[in-house]
C-alpha cells in the first residue's frame, strides 16, 4: 500500500489523525518532526531558535527524503513541509497528499497553550495564523485530497478519509 501523507497547518490535527489512521488500517506511522528531533538531538523550537528556520528546512528535507523511502506508512509532516517542492515530489513517488485544513480561529483555539511553536511567538497569533494560512494556500493546494478538521473529531477525520482512500 501506498504511503498516506498528511501535511497542513500546526493544530490541523496531523499528529492525532496520523496516529489513529495509522491504528486503524495497521500501518505504521512517522513523523517527520520526530526523525528531525532525533537526527538533532534538540527540539523542534531550539532548532528554531539557535539556528534560524533556513537551518531547520534542511533538515526537514533530509528527514522527508528518509521517509519518503519508506512503503505502507502514515507519515506525519511539520505544516511547512510543502514550501518546498523537493519535499512534494518525494512524499508523491509512493504516497497519497492529503491536506488537513482547519480555520484559524480552530487552529488558534488548540494551540494557544503550546509555548514551543516558533512561529506563533508574536503580538496577534491569530493575525500571524491568517497571514501564513493564505501565503502558504497555493502550497497546501497540492494534494490528492483534503479534508476540513475544523468541526470534526479526530475519529470523524479518520472515518473521511478511510473513505476516500477505499473509493475505487
Amino acid at each position: 500500500m501506498k504511503n498516506i501523507v498528511l501535511t497542513g497547518f500546526m493544530g490541523a490535527g496531523k499528529s492525532s489523525v496520523g496516529r489513529k489512521l495509522a491504528e486503524r488500517l495497521g500501518m505504521s506511522v512517522v513523523d517527520t518532526d520526530e526523525l528531525i528531533e532525533r537526527s538533532a538531538g534538540m527540539r523542534i523550537f531550539e532548532i528554531f531558535s539557535r539556528y534560524g528556520e533556513q537551518h531547520f528546512r534542511e533538515l526537514e528535507k533530509k528527514a522527508v527524503a528518509e521517509a519518503s523511502k519508506l512503503e505502507s506508512y502514515v507519515i506525519i509532516t511539520g505544516g511547512g513541509v510543502v514550501l518546498r517542492e523537493e519535499n512534494v515530489k518525494n512524499l508523491r513517488k509512493n504516497g497519497i497528499i492529503i491536506y488537513l485544513h482547519a480555520k484559524p480561529d480552530v487552529i488558534y483555539s488548540r494551540i494557544k497553550h503550546e509555548t514551543h511553536r516558533p512561529l506563533l511567538q508574536v503580538k496577534e497569533p491569530t493575525k500571524k495564523i491568517k497571514e501564513l494560512l493564505e501565503f502558504r494556500a497555493p502550497y497546501y493546494a497540492n494534494n490528492d485530497f483534503m479534508v476540513d478538521t475544523s468541526d470534526l473529531t479526530v475519529e470523524q477525520v479518520v472515518e473521511e478519509i478511510v473513505k476516500k482512500i477505499k473509493k475505487p
